[in-house]
């Protein structure tokens, strides 16, 4: 063999090869974008309905301990999200409760506080008669459709960012992604991990009475 044939044939597995890592090191960087995009909108459905039940917390339409446990609740779970607290809600929990900063409850457990959202608005919302009378006033109807929508909304955003962050792990967990270091200095991603269950009394977004069953942890 001649070395201009070897010269071609190197040239060829060489260009391969270089077309592999191109293919592999792109594929992450869409995973990984894919990853900090369905975080966002998992966030972002979280705060909204953090913000539902801090507004259903403050409207007098629950009984007083309820409002004051879905208030604390709620504002725990804002204050991990969003830099600013609503009004409201402010005036709910009073000053001598405020951290120093929207941001002092950053490092805190993220999916231990939304949990603990979940279970304090499914037992707030546990007596299908006080369901019934919430939805007997326009404002309570109305409240009570948004904290529908928005736990429903969450609850497919966290399981598409679940599902982006395994994909995205068992790229990273390749053989020779981890040998030529493809994944450059991205962070590695995590899964969010909460109780999301449905509250049995509050109806799926459209069906808007009677109780259901708990949807399948994602």
């Amino acid at each position: 063999m001649r070395w201009s044939e070897i010269t071609v044939y190197v040239t060829i597995v060489l260009a391969l090869a270089l077309w592999w890592v191109w293919v592999a090191a792109s594929r992450l960087d869409r995973l990984h974008r894919k990853v900090g995009t369905s975080r966002a909108v998992l966030d972002a459905q979280l705060v909204r309905r953090a913000t539902v039940a801090a507004e259903l917390a403050t409207s007098g339409l629950l009984d007083p301990v309820s409002s004051v446990l879905v208030g604390e609740a709620a504002w725990a779970a804002l204050s991990t999200g969003t830099d600013e607290l609503p009004a409201d809600l402010l005036a709910l929990v009073g000053p001598d409760e405020l951290p120093v900063g929207g941001a002092a409850l950053l490092a805190v457990d993220r999916g231990g506080i939304e949990s603990e959202l979940s279970a304090t608005l499914r037992e707030a919302l546990d007596d299908p008669d006080e369901v019934a009378a919430l939805r007997a006033d326009p404002a309570g109807d109305e409240l009570v459709d948004l904290l529908a929508s928005s736990w429903y909304r969450a609850q497919l955003a966290r399981r598409f960012h679940n599902e982006a962050v395994a994909q995205t792990s068992r790229a990273r967990r390749g053989r020779l992604v981890r040998l030529l270091r493809l994944a450059g200095h991205a962070p590695e991603p995590r899964s969010l991990e909460l109780d999301d269950a449905w509250p049995e009394n509050l109806g799926r977004p459209g069906t808007r009475r009677g109780p259901v069953e708990s949807a399948p942890p994602a």
